[in-house]
């Protein structure tokens, strides 16, 4: 599958989001030559177990994973918006600063969270389904329409149509992209995460993945696969 857009941005809640969503996708697509920018809207510092963590500590940690994560993907910009964890609203604030990266780096396709289903049928964290409402409502209509917030314009940032958006974790996909040659390059970048997935088996938690790669691909006959929801906007 040839990638269906030359600049991608990814905007998810947390350092790791984007790994266990999409990184075979990622990967995929960087080395067919798509230029990917991660944006990272909370900086990741109460998910911890560690009773002897604080969050400023968490929060550098999370953040070096990320971008060690990132460069094994082939990721060319990761932008860390640095709101606190479980603090995203849908307000003008966060939106805003969504709008900006997508005016500023112009992608025709963004993936992000699924804010309609929660993902595998357990409760969602409250980040994931926030992100993806402000993610969406970032690409349309905001970053579209020069009026809103056109302090933009200042910085020299026009608008920008974006052509379409990728959701992940969705219980109703209709885009499945097969990451069979790039799964191991997934699970090299979910391990960059050590704070996060360092205290699973390392057996039974990429047994695991590989087995939900394996469901997700069963639809379209690929080995492993990543499965999306797509949403087309009128540009």
């Amino acid at each position: 599958m040839q990638p269906p857009a030359r600049k991608v941005m990814v905007v998810t809640a947390h350092p790791d989001d984007s790994e266990f969503g999409c990184a075979g996708t990622v990967a995929l697509w960087t080395s067919q030559g798509t230029e990917v920018t991660y944006v990272i809207c909370t900086n990741g510092d109460k998910g911890s177990s560690d009773r002897s963590m604080t969050s400023e500590r968490l929060a550098v940690i999370r953040e070096r994973e990320q971008r060690r994560a990132a460069e094994t993907l082939g990721v060319k910009n990761v932008v860390f918006l640095g709101f606190r964890d479980g603090s995203l609203e849908d307000d003008h604030l966060r939106r805003e600063a969504i709008v900006r990266q997508i005016r500023r780096y112009r992608p025709e396709l963004v993936i992000t969270l699924d804010p309609y289903q929660p993902w595998r049928r357990l409760h969602n964290h409250r980040d994931h389904r926030i992100c993806g409402i402000l993610a969406l409502d970032a690409c349309f209509p905001y970053a579209r329409d020069h009026l809103s917030y056109p302090e933009h314009l200042e910085m020299g940032l026009e608008p920008h149509k974006v052509g379409t958006v990728y959701l992940t974790g969705s219980e109703r996909p209709d885009v499945w992209v097969d990451v069979t040659t790039t799964f191991e390059r997934k699970l090299a970048a979910l391990r960059c995460h050590e704070s996060q997935v360092g205290q699973w088996p390392r057996d039974d938690f990429e047994n695991q993945l590989r087995a939900w790669a394996r469901s997700q691909g069963e639809a379209k006959g690929y080995q492993l696969a990543e499965a999306f929801r797509c949403i087309p906007f009128m540009t």
